[in-house]
């Protein structure tokens, strides 16, 4: 695959507040190192200044619609999008230093499908496990974007009688290097492959019962606890659900989840991206500490321009990823794309 970097010149709209306990104050503004007014959001101990449309993209490119972010082991930010009508370069991965300074991109091959992004430090390395829903399939490739390998649904799985049926979301993987791929607009399937990308089994389908899935739009596996949990965002039933490694239906999370798109963890605490306008985070227990940024709901807005958004809140959060010292990259599913950074207040 040909690397095409860059030139550096060139649903769901609910009423009502929170439980009292993690009810978010309005936001309040307070001032950066420059003077700038900056909203502050959250409670208590969680609290962030939110630094919208953060990253200094390069002259000429805009985002599309921003769906996946990650933080590689040297702190530089990953943003995957689906590529915006007036950016002249077409590349679906964007690289960002930690002051927002941009430094590489690549991805022209994804334009218009890039969907999941999810970072896996396998040994020394890291690579990236990529979902495509334009494309229906998923693909790994190195930090720098060559790739590795690239499959469609299995065929062992007999839910499928065309590919455009199979649209994968994102991908976790365990710490054994075996990986799950969640067909979230398609058959609501979860599929595990082993280390060497064989295929092992597929679960869920779509439902609402215990061990069933309504877009099973993110997942990932869970080291918090004693034993890994493969959590998964079942995004239409309104609820996170939590397996076994061998996918094995364990309980639900239902408390402040509306529309939960996908999650990140940072020592005992997880974020939790919510397409109804959201962010919310969760203790070790799988218990509400925090909503950030509550946005009226993401209709009539989020195919607006950046000038309809609300300092201090979100429209339409589809990803989220803490950095090495706890902050909080946001992306959001709108259609001139939108990168926050949630700086933590000490």
């Amino acid at each position: 695959m040909k690397n095409n970097p860059l030139n550096r010149r060139t649903f769901l709209k609910h009423a009502g507040v929170a439980a009292a306990a993690i009810t978010a104050a309005p936001y309040v503004l307070a001032s950066d190192k420059a003077g700038t007014r900056l909203p502050i959001v959250g409670t208590g101990d969680y609290q962030y200044e939110a630094i919208h449309d953060w990253g200094e993209l390069p002259a000429g490119h805009v985002y599309g619609n921003t769906h996946g972010v990650a933080v590689d082991a040297q702190g530089e930010i990953h943003i995957k999008h689906t590529v915006g009508k007036g950016a002249t370069i077409d590349d679906a991965v964007v690289v960002f230093d930690a002051d927002g300074k941009f430094v590489r991109s690549w991805g022209k091959e994804y334009k218009g499908g890039a969907h999941g992004l999810h970072l896996s430090r396998e040994g020394k390395d890291e690579f990236f496990y990529l979902c495509d829903t334009g494309r229906h399939e998923f693909a790994k490739t190195t930090l720098a974007g060559q790739e590795l390998w690239r499959k469609w649904a299995p065929e062992q799985c007999n839910g499928y009688t065309k590919p455009d049926e199979f649209v994968p979301t994102n991908i976790a993987v365990a710490p054994d290097g075996n990986f799950f791929v969640a067909d979230g607009y398609g058959k609501s399937f979860i599929h595990e492959y082993d280390a060497n990308a064989k295929y092992i089994r597929s679960f869920g389908g779509k439902g609402a019962a215990p061990g069933q899935t309504n877009c099973p739009h993110g997942l990932m596996v869970d080291l918090r606890g004693e034993k890994p949990v493969l959590v998964v965002a079942d995004r239409s039933n309104h609820r996170l659900q939590n397996f076994t490694l061998d996918g094995e239906h364990i309980d639900f999370v239902t408390d402040e989840m509306r529309a939960p798109c996908h999650f990140h963890t940072h020592g005992d605490l997880m974020v939790v991206p919510d397409l109804d306008s959201r962010v919310t985070l969760i203790d070790k227990n799988n218990k509400p500490l925090a909503v950030l940024g509550q946005g009226p709901g993401y209709n009539g807005l989020r195919d607006k321009t950046r000038d309809h958004f609300t300092p201090g809140q979100f429209v339409a959060p589809h990803s989220a990823y803490f950095d090495h010292e706890g902050n909080i990259f946001v992306v959001e599913w709108v259609e001139v794309g939108r990168v926050t950074k949630l700086q933590k207040i000490a």
